[in-house]
């Protein structure tokens, strides 16, 4: 019989009791036990899961946001616990890009019909420890917008929040220096913004950092936007959306390169840093490819 841990965080934005009986009752609906946790502060997640993996969890679900999410998945890197998805979030970055349900219980419905699937992530090493992202990490305006949209805005206007933000910023927004290392190979160059992608969608499934991004291929795809005045960054925002593939080196607003390992320097004042939408601390970073680093209850067949 397979034996699940349900996480849920009350503080994300959809989070009510009333859904989660209902999650639970899919589980248990589908022949597996469940034993139901909510989290209550920084960290809970992590610990959370790790108690499941001690007690043998077959999956760990996770009710909440990619914060929650990440936090869990964590803990499950490189074990035999499966994580699955349940949107409950802003943004639900990471079940977006794998196409899974917004609603959690129809999430649920397809987790316990689904098969463990082997999905990559992305590690940095950080002051306080090993951190993990799914979807990206950046640095820039990106970061910045998280950091200063409040969870308050968040949970009144969902992604709205972040549109909101990035509007108020956007005369702001200029490129500094960087200093990039992709597998060795040096690089430098002005940029507004720069984006290591695990996945290629930041909101699914409208705005594409680039073709062939997988969080399946071993690989991490740096996106570097330049943009120094409102026209360049609404040329920049264009160029992404109409999916422009830039020449990495160029004198483009939106340029690519694709590497195992990423380290991103800057060259003068410090940038914020950001993963899956949560602040990351600042400059320096390196990022590294983990291929197959968790198992991710997703419908047989569809990959990730």
């Amino acid at each position: 019989m397979t034996h699940a841990i349900l996480i849920a965080n009350p503080n994300a934005a959809r989070t009510e009791a009333l859904t989660v009986r209902r999650i639970a009752d899919v589980i248990k609906g589908a022949g597996w036990t469940v034993e139901v946790l909510a989290t209550g502060g920084p960290g809970d997640a992590r610990r959370l899961a790790e108690y499941g993996v001690e007690r043998g969890a077959d999956v760990v679900a996770v009710f909440g946001g990619d914060g929650t999410t990440m936090q869990a998945a964590a803990a499950l890197v490189g074990t035999n616990t499966a994580l699955g998805l349940l949107p409950g979030g802003t943004g639900n970055l990471l079940a977006g890009n794998l196409r899974l349900p917004t609603n959690p219980v129809k999430a649920a419905e397809v987790m316990v019909r689904g098969v463990p699937t082997p999905l990559d992530l992305g590690r940095m090493d950080r002051p306080d420890g090993v951190h993990y992202f799914a979807v990206a990490c950046g640095a820039g305006v990106d970061a910045r917008v998280m950091v200063e949209t409040s969870s308050a805005m968040k949970h009144k206007w969902g992604m709205m929040a972040y549109v909101a933000t990035t509007l108020r910023i956007i005369r702001e927004i200029r490129s500094v220096p960087f200093e990039v290392t992709v597998d060795g190979v040096e690089h430098r160059f002005d940029a507004a913004m720069l984006m290591v992608a695990n996945c290629g969608e930041v909101i699914p499934p409208i705005i594409k950092l680039g073709a062939g991004i997988s969080p399946s291929d071993g690989l991490l795809d740096l996106v570097v936007f330049q943009a120094d005045s409102l026209g360049g960054s609404v040329r920049a925002v264009w160029d992404l959306l109409r999916d422009a593939e830039g020449t990495f080196g160029e004198d483009v607003f939106v340029g690519y390169a694709r590497g195992r390992e990423i380290s991103v320097r800057t060259v003068g004042e410090v940038q914020p840093v950001q993963m899956d939408g949560e602040a990351g601390g600042e400059t320096p970073f390196t990022a590294t490819v983990v291929p197959g680093a968790i198992r991710v209850m997703l419908p047989a067949g569809s990959g990730a």
